[in-house]
């Protein structure tokens, strides 16, 4: 598994033990109290233009 480096988001829901976290390549990630944390959403960055 990867080491990813986390930074936290701050939302009032920390006061409820739900944190949102997003790594060093700009993905979100959720934790649930003493749970893992999950990866919530992936985006693709897709820049292609059809002409």
């Amino acid at each position: 598994m990867p080491n990813y480096y986390f930074k936290e988001i701050w939302t009032p829901l920390k006061w409820v033990q739900i944190r949102f976290f997003r790594d060093d390549d700009d993905r979100v990630w959720i934790k649930l109290g003493s749970r893992r944390r999950q990866l919530l959403s992936r985006q693709e960055n897709k820049t292609e233009t059809e002409a």
